[in-house]
């Protein structure tokens, strides 16, 4: 059994200390939520962030170029395809899109969703560098943009990784799920200076619900490990899953090689990566998982907040943070708004941001580029609609 815990790490993108307790609570209600407010300042210095090990130090900052205001591209984008048909889906938030004329491609010219004529009227703040996509459950795709070259995308792996172990384990929302026992190696690896952990004790039981929330809110790698063998026996079987998963989604430019993140060699876009978190907050418990703001690790007296720096504010109720040197920062988001009398769930996908630089202030840079399409998309779209 390990010994007492050291004081709770810091999350490495922020620098802020965890939450004095666990705020895990029922499933929001999807709808307006906080105010926006400013950023949380970038955290102090490089760390082990979101999963992976810190790299060398910050290069130097990429050239703004013409046109570019506040580090984003501000356009207006020219869908291609005809009008789509608005169909309030489940709970609200999915619908059945139609369309008068064959399908367009996305943005980036990939196989992707067609780009929702709704968009022209959008001047959104598009980040310069890396890659972003976004849509609306039951209006359909904002676009994407950059090159949809597959990249490392650190921790923003364990969203596959949840979508299997939930697929593979359902459970029911507010469910604790099954029961599954700490093994020796997931203790031993509890502390770590070179990647995020949350500590579990050997031997003591956890509930599938609580190893998915230490997994998600503060990007535990060990979490991670422990839940790909219990499900499948060895991570290198779980892996083979998350493919198999990835491929029956379509995620055509998606390779997983490992199962938390810390492989360069796991690569993605923001479309497939779109994909996925569009299909797995479809469930109940994922979206419940995604929306915890902080999570005690029993018999430790560590308490994690959330890596995710936009939760509950701006509509915000999840999904994942992943950054490190080789990925830059990237960031997952979920959030709602009503649009012409029906509450949509909107997803977007922020990848490479400042590749090359710290974990942090990769991080730093894709919660700014998640927040500035969020406000906006926020603000805009309602408009948008009525305008028709």
């Amino acid at each position: 059994m390990p010994g007492p815990p050291p004081d709770p790490m810091p999350d490495p993108a922020s620098g802020s200390e965890p939450a004095p307790g666990p705020a895990s609570g029922p499933e929001p209600t999807p709808g307006p939520a906080s105010a926006s407010g400013p950023l949380p300042e970038p955290g102090p210095g490089p760390g082990p962030g979101d999963g992976t090990a810190p790299g060398p130090g910050p290069g130097p900052a990429p050239a703004r170029a013409p046109g570019r205001v506040g580090g984003f591209r501000r356009s207006v984008l020219v869908p291609l395809a005809a009008a789509a048909m608005l169909v309030a889906g489940t709970g609200g938030w999915y619908a059945v899109e139609k369309s008068g004329g064959p399908p367009a491609r996305s943005a980036a010219g990939g196989p992707g969703e067609a780009v929702t004529p709704l968009a022209r009227s959008l001047h959104l703040p598009w980040p310069r560098e890396g890659q972003a996509s976004v849509a609306v459950e039951g209006i359909g795709s904002l676009g994407t943009r950059g090159a949809q070259k597959p990249v490392p995308i650190a921790s923003v792996t364990k969203v596959m990784t949840a979508y299997v172990i939930l697929k593979n384990h359902p459970m029911r929302a507010g469910a604790p799920g099954a029961t599954v026992v700490a093994d020796q190696r997931s203790a031993d690896e509890s502390y770590s200076s070179v990647e995020t952990t949350a500590p579990v004790i050997a031997g003591k039981e956890y509930t599938q619900r609580l190893l998915l929330e230490l997994m998600m809110v503060p990007s535990g790698n060990n979490i991670a490990r422990l839940l790909a063998r219990w499900d499948a026996g060895t991570e290198e079987a779980f892996v083979a899953k998350m493919n198999r998963a990835a491929a029956g989604l379509g995620m055509r430019a998606t390779t997983y090689t490992g199962v938390s993140g810390m492989e360069t060699s796991t690569r993605s876009t923001s479309e497939d990566q779109l994909r996925l978190a569009r299909t797995a907050m479809k469930d109940p418990s994922f979206r419940q998982i995604v929306a915890t703001a902080s999570v005690a690790a029993p018999g430790t007296g560590t308490v994690f907040r959330n890596t995710n720096k936009l939760l509950g504010r701006d509509g915000v109720i999840g999904l994942k943070t992943g950054s490190s040197t080789p990925a830059g920062g990237n960031l997952v988001w979920a959030t709602t708004q009503e649009v012409a009398g029906t509450t949509r769930l909107i997803v977007g996908v922020v990848l490479h941001q400042r590749a090359g630089t710290t974990p942090a202030e990769g991080s730093a840079a894709a919660h700014e580029a998640g927040h500035a399409l969020i406000t906006t998309i926020r603000e805009e779209l309602p408009r948008a609609a009525a305008r028709g």
